[in-house]
């Protein structure tokens, strides 16, 4: 569950009431849920006594793929999720990557790129994704690693709390450690690493074209972008949407001020004619 996402369909509900019905399967002499996962929790912290439903009568194998094709439009579901869907339908229905490209009308290099994303993860990770302890963009960075490496690489992210980003640059220089004993030093001083890579990464190279104010500027271009990417990766987190309300209180106010400075940012360009 993206609880974010949620509580936006519940304000939603909220004030205007269900717009679109859920849309399900008959199932064992009930309905299984094929789309609407969040306006069936919004629901129910809504204490609603019932839902519009569209009633379908498929089978198993049509109920996944339509998982996936109702979900595509709003992108809901994500790449771990759209993995896990096309394993399944591989597995328990003997379908091969063309079959599955041509039954959900994904192309054969994305349903490839899905597959892949699942098997070459560890078990032991595979299960942290699974209970929402580590996310899809995490994943993708831990799929650089060899399996055996990945366990505890994972277990770096968790215990500091790390964003998609900062694994990745984790990743990376784990990858480029020379040795086992670089590795264990990165493993065990993992924030400063990060920090050190995230400076390097942001360092601008002199560029002849430009007069020294013009490359100041190039330069602070840099490390704006590097925290707007970091404060991005950090309010997609799942976390974002457990806030409590007095955290929300605190933090409101340094969002007023980020968005102030966005305003005045953009205005300034504007003046300076800079599209």
């Amino acid at each position: 569950m993206n609880m974010t996402r949620i509580l936006k369909v519940e304000k939603s509900m909220r004030l205007h009431g269900q717009l679109q019905p859920v849309v399900v399967r008959v199932h064992e002499g009930g309905y299984q849920l094929i789309d609407g996962f969040k306006r069936f929790y919004a629901a129910e912290d809504l204490m609603m006594d019932a839902l519009q439903c569209r009633l379908l009568e498929i089978d198993l194998t049509q109920a996944k793929v339509l998982l996936l094709s109702y979900n595509r439009l709003h992108q809901s579901m994500d790449a771990w999720e759209e993995a896990m869907v096309l394993q399944d339908l591989q597995k328990t229905h003997s379908l091969d990557q063309s079959s599955l490209a041509q039954m959900t009308g994904y192309s054969r290099s994305w349903v490839s790129r899905r597959l892949s994303l699942i098997g070459k993860m560890d078990e032991e990770v595979s299960s942290e994704i699974m209970m929402g302890t580590l996310t899809s963009s995490h994943a993708r960075a831990l799929t650089k690693l060899p399996r055996g490496n990945q366990g505890e690489i994972a277990r770096v992210i968790t215990t500091h709390g790390l964003t998609s980003r900062q694994s990745e640059l984790l990743a990376d220089s784990f990858l480029k450690a020379k040795d086992e004993d670089e590795q264990r030093y990165i493993l065990s001083h993992a924030v400063e690493v990060i920090e050190k890579k995230g400076q390097s990464d942001t360092e601008v190279l002199y560029d002849a074209r430009l007069s020294a104010y013009g490359n100041d500027l190039m330069q602070s271009i840099g490390y704006v972008i590097q925290a707007v990417q970091i404060m991005l990766s950090r309010l997609g987190d799942h976390r974002a949407g457990m806030l409590n309300e007095t955290e929300k209180v605190i933090i409101t106010p340094g969002f007023e001020k980020v968005s102030g400075y966005a305003e005045k940012l953009k205005e300034t360009l504007t003046c300076l004619k800079i599209p």
